[in-house]
């Protein structure tokens, strides 16, 4: 029997409304509406369309609903999505991106069933973070220059780089993935209701340095702004809720000791080029080097205004020197523990997709941010053994 509930929740992670959808298959919207609500089944030639669209199998949509069997529908709270945007987002964007972590979240659930992780570093580091925001006398941005430094101590960065910053976010315990989120989203994160953190980058080319500031933003926000209702803030409260993360973000990738020091050597505080070391010693962008200069009076109001327009003059905001030459680094932890899983025998990727899943490499490419060839190549070493184990089998009943 065709299960609506799966339709309506694919149609809703990949961002359709009934009518665009509906459009698309060349049916009308009442139909869309009638399909999702079990009055009605597709015929097959809509089935291999949604088959299609969506990257599952047909199967997928007469099965249980995947999210159900691996999580609880309440898990991701809608509200507290915290975006790196440029603008406030509608409402049908933040309910895609909630049923996108949903599934996301669904599938950590499922490798969580087969391979125990240790306990998580970035939970008790927000505790932590907690207890002294709810002690402190201290205003604002002392707090949040503290909160940066302890930070940098509990995930173990260096005092002197960021070379392992995306690793060292990882380990601490936070899952980050990269998808298509669109030219108006950087990044965005939450604590689900299972205590489980979320990064989630945009796939879009950005530098190495751009997509740091990404992950130390949303990290701030991870931090210093546990189960904010972000969708209830008025404009204001917004802004000033992105500043405080900016100011987070800046306090944890330049700490004031080491790059109060590493700034004296600078000859011309207002030349951008001038600072070229310190971008690839820092891997932080030359705006956010002169924005944390001129947040720690290193640099004069006048200075800073000169210096954002050698940025703007040289086409800086653009593009940066070495943008192009520092490596971007990839989140690395989903993939890892399905490489483990599956070299331990723990997991067998081809079933997981076949069986459990119902849906392709293209599902789990969109779903994790990792590239198609990594299942593909491990579907194609699990069918090759599976052979060999037959003619083995075979060989044997022969003799």
């Amino acid at each position: 029997m065709f299960n609506g509930e799966n339709l309506t929740n694919l149609r809703t992670m990949h961002g359709y409304s009934r009518k665009q959808l509906s459009s698309i298959l060349g049916v009308t919207e009442q139909a869309v509406w009638q399909y999702e609500n079990n009055y009605t089944s597709p015929k097959m030639n809509i089935i291999n369309q949604l088959k299609a669209i969506f990257k599952v199998k047909s199967t997928y949509f007469y099965s249980s609903d995947v999210l159900n069997r691996y999580t609880s529908s309440e898990n991701i709270p809608i509200t507290n999505i915290a975006y790196r945007s440029k603008e406030r987002n509608v409402i049908s964007k933040t309910q895609s991106e909630a049923k996108y972590m949903a599934y996301l979240d669904s599938f950590i659930n499922y490798l969580s069933l087969k391979i125990k992780y240790p306990t998580q570093k970035i939970m008790l580091l927000r505790d932590k973070v907690i207890h002294y925001l709810n002690t402190s006398k201290e205003d604002r941005e002392t707090q949040i220059e503290k909160v940066a430094n302890l930070a940098r101590q509990e995930l173990g960065l260096d005092h002197h780089t960021n070379d392992n910053l995306m690793f060292l976010v990882e380990k601490s315990g936070v899952f980050i993935s990269e998808k298509a989120i669109g030219k108006e989203i950087d990044a965005y994160s939450l604590w689900t209701r299972q205590e489980r953190p979320f990064i989630i980058l945009g796939n879009l080319k950005k530098s190495a340095v751009r997509r740091n500031f990404d992950i130390a933003h949303e990290l701030g926000h991870l931090l210093l702004h546990y189960r904010v209702e972000f969708t209830s803030l008025d404009k204001d409260e917004y802004k000033n809720i992105e500043k405080e993360a900016n100011l987070f973000a800046g306090a944890f990738l330049l700490p004031k000791e080491e790059f109060s020091q590493d700034i004296q050597l600078i000859s011309h505080l207002t030349n951008p080029d001038a600072y070229l070391d310190l971008k690839e010693k820092w891997k932080t962008s030359l705006q956010v080097l002169g924005y944390r200069a001129a947040r720690l009076e290193i640099m004069n109001a006048k200075n800073h205004r000169n210096y954002y327009a050698a940025l703007h003059r040289k086409g800086y905001l653009k593009m940066e020197p070495l943008d192009n030459i520092i490596p971007i680094q990839t989140p690395q932890k989903i993939k890892s523990i399905i490489d483990f899983g599956s070299k331990q025998g723990l997991i067998n990727i081809r079933h997981m997709m076949e069986r459990d899943w119902l849906a392709d490499v293209v599902f789990f490419e969109n779903l994790t941010g990792i590239d198609a060839r990594f299942f593909s190549h491990y579907i194609e070493k699990q069918q090759d053994f599976e052979l060999v184990h037959m003619v083995d089998v075979i060989s044997n009943n022969s003799i």
